[in-house]
């Protein structure tokens, strides 16, 4: 079987501390680029300078894509959850999460950065100016001037962070990549006279003990491909189709069950989208990849990979 024998049962494949198995071993996803730890220590040392966290989090991932470890990072400041890419999600299933979080204290803000609704973004930013009153009320009562708002911007590699800042400017202020870690280091912003927002490179967490969560991060972008194995990440994106939308793995690619070692469908695949060598042999590589990116630029339709236990 070659490069199949990985994906048969009880041959888990040995692998690397930075690389991904397909669920059946027990190695975990250890990824802490040293920037993700200066991260860190230098939001440690600015948060005396904070008044409020907007914590991004991505609507397809509502769960896997919060930062485990946000309470120990920004303590008990006031915080506002963003959830970007609300227009990719299957809103039936974020909304169940949406209310969970607003259960548990949370001031939840889905918003959609690529179309022209603007209502999410004008939501951001009153919700913030609510907070700001009571803080800057404080600051009178100490004899102290009200002063513009600062804000923190948190989260996961490639949550949207950079497009969240574009939109409460109304300009191009920040850089966007399609891949994570294209935020490398602190830096200001100046949204208006109102308002100031400290943007930060994205961030995971050492290592990575939920390896459905951490799966759910590779196959969405959150941690850079070059470390992963494109087939493990295309593997799991076939299986989480079929538990969890698999009226939509038929239709892209006509495929009603999957087979033990999932030779049959990446045959499938192959054939339907042109993936054959010139002897008319499945090139599997190929198909991984397509798989991978036909979940990346959306071409199952809205999807969310998170469900509340």
């Amino acid at each position: 079987m070659g490069k199949w024998d990985k994906y048969k049962k009880n041959k888990p494949e040995k692998n690397d501390s930075n690389s991904l198995n397909n669920g059946m071993g027990k190695t975990v996803i250890n990824w802490y680029p040293g920037h993700m730890a200066k991260t860190k220590r230098e939001i440690s040392e600015k948060l005396n300078l904070i008044d409020v966290v907007y914590e991004v989090v991505d609507a397809r991932m509502p769960l896997s894509s919060k930062i485990v470890d946000i309470n120990d990072l920004i303590k008990d400041k006031p915080r506002i959850m963003v959830m970007t890419k609300y227009d990719l999600c299957d809103k039936t299933e974020t909304d169940k999460i949406i209310k969970y979080y607003e259960s548990t204290g949370y001031k939840v803000i889905p918003v959609d950065l690529i179309g022209n609704n603007t209502n999410g973004v004008k939501k951001i930013i009153d919700a913030t100016n609510e907070i700001m009153v009571d803080i800057n009320n404080k600051r009178k009562e100490k004899g102290l001037m009200p002063r513009a708002g600062r804000v923190l911007i948190v989260g996961i590699p490639n949550a949207g962070k950079s497009t969240l800042i574009n939109r409460l400017v109304g300009k191009k202020a920040a850089g966007v990549g399609n891949t994570p870690g294209f935020t490398k280091s602190l830096s200001w912003i100046r949204i208006n006279k109102d308002l100031e927002l400290l943007d930060s490179p994205g961030i995971l967490w050492p290592k990575m003990e939920d390896q459905e969560a951490a799966h759910i991060l590779a196959c969405l972008s959150s941690i850079k491909e070059e470390i992963l194995n494109i087939d493990e990440i295309a593997i799991f994106v076939l299986k989480k189709l079929y538990e969890l939308y698999p009226e939509k793995l038929e239709e892209r690619y006509g495929i009603t069950e999957l087979d033990e070692d999932y030779i049959e469908c990446y045959d499938m695949i192959a054939a339907r989208r042109g993936a054959l060598t010139r002897g008319g042999v499945a090139d599997y590589d190929k198909v991984s990849n397509i798989i991978v990116r036909d979940l990346k630029n959306g071409y199952f339709g809205d999807i969310t990979f998170d469900r509340l236990k």
